[in-house]
């Protein structure tokens, strides 16, 4: 009784279905007192070897082990296996040998190979909670008191018929966990992919991270003083990078998407407006009320601002002295078809052409932070298990940096977890070499880890020694698609 209640105790807090399966044949042996095993799981119209043990051989396999190399047990009424399944019935056999009622060719041969003596057996299928039948043990040779084989006790059939329906329930409960965990990660994928579909920039932003991250995880391990992350907390991790810019969803797209400081129509308009003043100036001219000295003037004069306008829309970085240059084209005027005198820029464009670096102005930076704050808003309705509970915190958080200038909630030192000093970390990396991004080109990559270290030393955004570690581990170097360096 006690060993029945230590079984069940185990079956209702075990999570590990390779474990477990193994738990189940090793303790059915021992309440059968006997000395061999198989369990089988279904599939389809087969039975699939789990796990085997036999203690007179020594040998074990299945479960956390390799898994047994034998071909699936078709469900035919030949097989005493499948018949105990098919039937739905334990079936107890004093002496296979003399048998004639099932086809035992198979432990036949197996005796043959390994010298083993197979004698009585006991086969018990496995019913879930809705009375499926999931699988069969197979219980073989068992043991009286002086190691002798006998047969089995019938007394202890119903017992064994218990204990395999309590493991047949707690294995289903597995595979019901499996299926939720998979649920989860299914819609992790489609969310992260949404993203992807959304705009052909920053495409596969999250999954490099992903692949950057589960590497760096495991360098972390051969790191003295460093986190060792278990299997369930690299799935958090990671789950919390591919959801990180779950936010941008939102995000509109000529936001996103933009690629130069103007958009489309002011380019448009700036072009029109140029060659308005050049047939202005010609209409000016055979008007006489301009000379051809004068005409030429405001015609080099639009060529030499539309060239500004280009050079400057689509520059990383704009220089002092291209802004000062823009100011002076700011401050040109000419009369429209009606005389309205107007700039050859209007303050709108002039205001986008002063950006000094990216493409995004102060507004539409804004429009972008916020895509971490609607990351958190969307995060706070998924009501994630215990083990994926960091996954909204970390994920809205990438952006915070160690001196407090980072955003949404401005955090501090150590207000930041450390899985999110690691997202910070790869998000930054990833942005920096991408080559997919409309408003910069593609970083050499040795060119982007000392743009990190020098905001982990000089500037103290990012965590020193996490820096030196990711530089460290070049992580970054086994992404597909992506050039090692």
């Amino acid at each position: 009784m006690e060993k029945i209640l230590n079984i069940g105790v185990r079956l209702s807090s075990e999570r590990n279905l390779d474990e477990l399966l193994v738990y189940i044949l090793k303790s059915v042996m021992e309440l059968a007192g006997c000395d061999a095993g198989t369990l089988y799981l279904r599939e389809g119209d087969a039975l699939n070897f789990e796990v085997m043990r036999n203690d007179t051989l020594g040998t074990y396999s299945g479960g956390s082990g390799e898994k047994a190399q034998l071909p699936p047990v078709p469900l035919d009424r030949g097989n005493v296996c499948a018949m105990a399944l098919l039937e739905d019935r334990t079936i107890c056999i004093e002496d296979v040998k003399n048998n004639r009622d099932y086809d035992f060719s198979g432990p036949i041969r197996y005796d043959a190979m390994t010298g083993y003596n197979t004698r009585s057996m006991l086969v018990v299928p496995m019913r879930n909670r809705q009375g499926e039948r999931i699988g069969v043990i197979q219980l073989i040779n068992a043991l009286d008191e002086g190691g002798n084989v006998c047969a089995f006790d019938r007394d202890m059939i119903l017992v064994l018929e218990s204990v395999a329906s309590q493991a047949a329930v707690t294995i289903q409960n597995v595979w019901y966990m499996e299926e939720i965990e998979a649920l989860i990660q299914s819609f992790v994928r489609v969310m992260s992919s949404a993203i992807d579909e959304r705009t052909p920039y920053n495409a596969s932003h999250a999954r490099h991270m992903a692949e950057y991250g589960g590497r760096f995880v495991e360098y972390l391990k051969t790191c003295e003083g460093q986190k060792v992350f278990s299997q369930e907390e690299k799935e958090e991790f990671l789950m919390s990078i591919l959801l990180h810019d779950i936010g941008k969803l939102v995000t509109p797209l000529e936001v996103m998407n933009k690629e130069r400081r103007l958009f489309p129509e002011q380019h448009g308009a700036i072009a029109h407006r140029m060659e308005v003043i050049r047939l202005l100036a010609e209409i000016d001219r055979l008007a006489g009320r301009i000379t051809e000295a004068e005409k030429q003037e405001r015609t080099d004069g639009t060529l030499e601002a539309w060239k500004l306008v280009e050079e400057i829309d689509s520059a990383g970085f704009v220089r002092d002295e291209q802004l000062e240059r823009l100011k002076r084209l700011c401050g040109r005027t000419y009369r429209d078809e009606q005389g309205t005198v107007r700039s050859w820029l209007e303050p709108e464009e002039y205001a986008m052409l002063s950006i000094r670096r990216g493409t995004l102005s102060e507004e539409e930076r804004g429009i972008m932070e916020e895509h971490v704050a609607v990351t958190d808003r969307l995060l706070s309705q998924i009501c994630f298990p215990e083990k994926l509970s960091h996954v909204r915190e970390w994920a809205a958080a990438h952006h915070e940096l160690l001196n407090g200038t980072g955003y949404p909630e401005h955090r501090k030192g150590d207000e930041i977890p450390y899985e999110v000093r690691m997202i910070t970390i790869l998000d930054i990396f990833d942005s920096l070499v991408a080559d997919d991004r409309p408003y910069k080109r593609a970083m050499p990559v040795e060119r982007a880890l000392a743009i990190l270290r020098e905001m982990a030393g000089q500037e103290g955004k990012l965590d020193p020694e996490l820096t030196e570690l990711f530089v460290k581990s070049r992580c970054w170097e086994e992404a597909p698609g992506r050039a090692a360096y």
